[in-house]
């Protein structure tokens, strides 16, 4: 048996001891009293605001040196460039922000263009129809992205890698190679052209697909800020297993976004008529890494969950400001290839950057 008198003893040494202890709360070190870190993590909340910072800065500087560039002709010119771009960037940013990307965006244009146009002019098919059925066609082509991807379980860049050559074949197979040319189409559909007529303001030239692009860049920020739908993208791009014990049925919202993005290249495609005047199928071939450069340029995360559609075309505007602001500095076609290429870099970088701050 213990002795009572010892036990005694050694708990009033322990109470004794804790009466003498430090009863301090403890605190660890912060690094976000920074100015730096202030500024790091504000940006990763408000990701839109560097693209932003961006084009102003590129837009007075370009200002600077050539003076021209400053006019509203120019500038409206820059918006007609990269409105195709701008709306597949768009389709290409919700796939990204899924922690995805779609390598055939450009391919599903192609075909969806040629569907309507072959609809359309050769086989005198309404052009409403013969655009709703371009339109589901770039929604059927993504929606098998999305199946390829959740129910094969297959690497989104290896899906698309693979239908990028599969669309690609389709639409030479279906065009047998040839255009439909624009005399065609002013003869027998001109209401495809639509989007390329446009209206004069304050001496710029504003296209109805530069409306397009703004509406649509509005619409689908409502979507992804102010619906369940929206949220549930983000939440999968950020942690999928997160979401899934969450509750949100991540399968069947990867294939909506996938069919989502085929839908939406199906609408450039009626936009891209508009601005080319013709359809050709080996049209837009560089689209597809255009569309991915325009969304890191603006902001959104490689790896998913972060991210903004008006960051996008931003990012698009900031390619075409770079673009033609070097064109009427005089500079040859592959410093801007090169100019381009470091801005992707620095953004990717800038991005590595931001995502610290959630450390």
């Amino acid at each position: 048996m213990s002795d009572p008198v010892a036990s005694k003893t050694a708990a009033s040494d322990y109470e004794a001891g804790l009466e003498a202890a430090d009863d301090a709360v403890a605190t660890f070190e912060r690094d976000d009293h920074t100015l730096l870190a202030r500024i790091r993590a504000k940006l990763h909340a408000y990701p839109t605001l560097i693209p932003a910072c961006v084009l102003i800065v590129s837009v007075l500087a370009f200002g600077i040196i050539a003076p021209r560039f400053l006019s509203p002709y120019v500038l409206s010119l820059v918006l007609q460039q990269v409105t195709v771009i701008g709306v597949i960037a768009i389709a290409q940013t919700l796939i990204i922000l899924t922690a995805g990307i779609d390598l055939s965006v450009g391919a599903i244009l192609v075909v969806s263009a040629l569907v309507m146009g072959n609809l359309a002019v050769h086989s005198g098919v309404p052009v409403p129809l013969a655009v709703a059925i371009g339109m589901a066609v770039g929604a059927i082509m993504g929606w098998i992205n999305g199946v390829l991807v959740t129910i094969v379980r297959l690497p989104p860049f290896i899906v698309t890698l693979g239908t990028l050559s599969v669309f690609t074949a389709l639409k030479l197979w279906y065009s047998h190679s040839e255009s439909v040319r624009n005399a065609d189409i002013e003869a027998n559909a001109p209401f495809l052209l639509w989007f390329g007529n446009g209206f004069k303001a304050f001496g710029a030239t504003i296209t109805f697909g530069g409306v397009a692009l703004i509406l649509l860049a509005i619409l689908f920020w409502y979507i992804l800020t102010h619906t369940a739908w929206g949220r549930h993208v983000h939440a999968i791009g950020d942690d999928p297993d997160a979401a899934l014990l969450s509750g949100i049925r991540t399968k069947r919202t990867l294939i909506s976004v996938y069919a989502t993005a085929g839908l939406i290249c199906g609408f450039g495609a009626w936009i891209s008529i508009g601005r080319v005047g013709s359809v050709s199928p080996i049209s837009f071939d560089d689209i597809n890494l255009g569309s991915i450069t325009a969304v890191v340029i603006g902001g959104t995360s490689l790896f998913g969950g972060r991210g903004s559609i008006p960051g996008s075309v931003l990012g698009a505007m900031i390619v075409g400001v770079f673009n033609t602001g070097l064109a009427l500095a005089g500079v040859d076609d592959y410093w801007q290839m090169f100019a381009a290429g470091n801005l992707v870099l620095i953004a990717v970088a800038l991005d590595q950057w931001l995502r610290r701050a959630t450390r």
